[in-house]
């Protein structure tokens, strides 16, 4: 019996602000005139979202008006990323939340991105994940972005939603993309989709809420409150029956978002302290 809760989140949006329109913008892109001028006329011509945007990027990189867009460069965006309110210091207090319902539980982070990886990964709050899944690039001699070696998006995401389930996380895992394809009895796995919480809040995340919900486990979708144009995409998710909850991406004591994923957290603690008392766990 797993004694594993799994905490997930999207980013872009979710925990920050668009952190590829961000950088984009902070190097003097036109953020509006690359996305609509761009990718979207990529997109009518039938490309997947993601590697369409990264393509874009590397021809932008390639062009050299805003410079080089380096490993470097994306590193130092992701130091500095604002994040969205009371992100900062949302996990220690969930997990004090656990603890106090049952110091065995261990409630784990994971954060599964269609962004950037060295954005995220420079971020303050990467160490607090117990393993991060996002789009990557491949660089040249000059650190340059050169090609995509990760694409995440879609289904793709719910592909790490199993390696969270299975155990297969962490870097012993690094460079074994079949390892998801083994077949584990489910008194074995490790985090059952029922112990899971799934947080997002745009189309990237639409298969990543059905599995979750479907397996028992919570989702919740959020909107930036500083984007109400985003509210009403994700007002959709509610009208489909995708998500278990809507709310602003706030995570201060006070927001009503972070008392959901509180008591999201600690009802399952419970449940999982009175199925150890139960079995003799």
């Amino acid at each position: 019996m797993s004694d594993v809760i799994a905490l997930i989140f999207d980013f872009d949006d979710t925990l920050a602000p668009d952190s590829t329109s961000g950088f984009l913008a902070h190097i003097g892109v036109d953020t509006a005139a690359f996305w609509a001028g761009q990718v979207d006329p990529l997109l009518a011509q039938d490309w997947d979202p993601v590697p369409a945007y990264l393509y874009r990027m590397i021809e932008l990189s390639r062009a050299g008006a805003h410079g080089p867009i380096t490993r470097e460069r994306l590193r130092r965006w992701g130091a500095g990323l604002p994040l969205h309110e009371g992100v900062a210091t949302v996990f220690g207090r969930l997990r004090q939340a656990v603890r106090q319902v049952h110091p065995q539980v261990q409630l784990e982070f994971y954060l599964i991105s269609s962004g950037i990886g060295d954005v995220v990964r420079a971020t303050p709050i990467a160490p607090e994940f117990t393993d991060i899944w996002a789009s990557e690039f491949t660089y040249d001699a000059q650190d340059a972005i050169v090609f995509p070696r990760r694409i995440v998006s879609f289904t793709d995401k719910t592909r790490y939603l199993f390696h969270i389930q299975k155990g297969i996380i962490g870097p012993a895992y690094a460079g074994k993309p079949f390892e998801v394809n083994r077949k584990v009895p489910p008194e074995r796995l490790r985090v059952p989709f029922d112990q899971m919480i799934f947080v997002g809040d745009g189309y990237t995340d639409i298969p990543c809420f059905s599995v979750v919900r479907r397996g028992g486990g919570f989702a919740f979708g959020v909107w930036d409150p500083r984007h109400r144009d985003k509210r009403s995409r994700a007002w959709g998710f509610i009208e489909d029956g995708r998500v278990s909850n809507l709310n602003q991406a706030r995570y201060d004591e006070q927001a009503e978002l972070y008392q959901w994923l509180e008591e999201a957290v600690t009802s399952l603690a419970k449940r999982i302290a009175l199925k150890s008392r139960t079995y003799g766990g």
